[in-house]
């Protein structure tokens, strides 16, 4: 537990450092091997503009955030190693969907049948590595929700559906890094203040026994790598702020995606993810809203899916939807603090 304050602020500090000075070296090397974005015909015409704009990206957030992990986690890195997995693995998913879509000039890469094959092999793996890992179990909210065996496919529904709603929040210039900042920030510090005042209870306490320190120890890595997350999305915000140089693709989506998947299951918080996540379920519902319109009556409820394409083509600057979706996620992330300060 010590220094879990300052290793994690380092960790930020030095993630989101990583991330600004690697955009100057590697956006380049992107336009030199043309790893340009390829703009959906029927998306809305302003993002033709966007056309050939470097994706990929999300190789920055990607290091940024393994970098700072590994040197600041130290030896509280039990939990934190399997959060850096699970953005690593989704990532590579990421990687390849970008990789094809940029061999082949499309804006699809694997069919939709082999991302949803290979996350939930992934989502299965993770699900049974929480599930036996002594600090998880079969736990939701800390040690007051056990689900037991049913923890399996709980878990595996939230990687699976958190991947995918990061990835479809992934549509505005800075939309998806402001959004997870927030969300990593917020769940950062409420880490710190679980360990902090539970380990001052401990301190008064001597029977603490060897599994809680391991928790504590546990919780103070995944604070490391929470910030991590977060300081690497803002590092990258420099670059994909509007107006973008790069974009993040699915590689720097699925990382994340499998990050904030990890973070929610790990400090077993998760029932908490919909409201500090609001603005990733409000774009998944929007989806599956649009769909299940169009083909049980024939009409849309949107005017695009998912939602930001909606305001978008109601004329709001894409700035100021970026604007509300982050306050918007930091007035629920603050909910989500309160409602965890006094549950706790």
């Amino acid at each position: 537990m010590d220094g879990i304050v300052v290793n994690s602020l380092l960790a930020l500090l030095t993630a989101c450092g990583a991330a600004a000075l690697l955009g100057p070296l590697l956006i380049p090397v992107l336009h030199r091997l043309k790893f340009g974005q390829n703009v959906r015909d029927d998306g809305p015409q302003t993002h033709l503009k966007k056309q050939d704009t470097p994706t990929m990206g999300g190789v920055i957030i990607l290091i940024a955030i393994v970098l700072a992990t590994l040197i600041f986690a130290r030896k509280n890195y039990t939990l934190a190693i399997i959060a850096l997995l699970m953005a690593v693995l989704f990532g590579l998913i990421g990687f390849f969907d970008d990789f094809i879509k940029i061999m082949k000039k499309r804006s699809m890469g694997l069919r939709a049948w082999q991302k949803i094959a290979a996350q939930f092999v992934l989502a299965l793996l993770f699900s049974l590595i929480l599930y036996f890992h002594a600090q998880v179990g079969g736990t939701v909210w800390f040690d007051r929700l056990d689900l037991g065996v049913f923890f399996i496919p709980f878990a595996m529904f939230v990687i699976v559906a958190t991947v995918n709603s990061v990835n479809l929040i992934d549509g505005l210039d800075g939309l998806s890094s402001s959004v997870t900042a927030i969300y990593a920030g917020a769940l950062g510090l409420m880490l710190i203040l679980y360990v902090l005042t539970y380990g001052h209870r401990a301190i008064l306490t001597p029977e603490q026994t060897v599994a809680e320190q391991s928790m504590l120890s546990g919780l103070s890595g995944l604070s490391v790598f929470a910030f991590a997350v977060c300081g690497a999305c803002l590092g990258f915000l420099v670059h994909n702020a509007y107006p973008a140089k790069v974009f993040m693709g699915d590689l720097g989506a699925f990382t994340l995606g499998g990050a904030v998947s990890a973070m929610a299951l790990l400090s077993r918080t998760s029932l908490l993810l919909p409201l500090m996540g609001i603005m990733y379920v409000a774009s998944s519902v929007s989806v599956i809203l649009q769909v299940g319109s169009y083909k049980l009556r024939h009409k849309r409820v949107f005017r695009m899916a998912p939602l930001h394409h909606h305001f978008e083509l109601g004329g709001t600057p894409e700035t100021k939807i970026v604007s509300v979706y982050s306050v918007i996620t930091a007035v629920a992330s603050a909910a989500a603090l309160l409602i965890f300060w006094f549950c706790k």
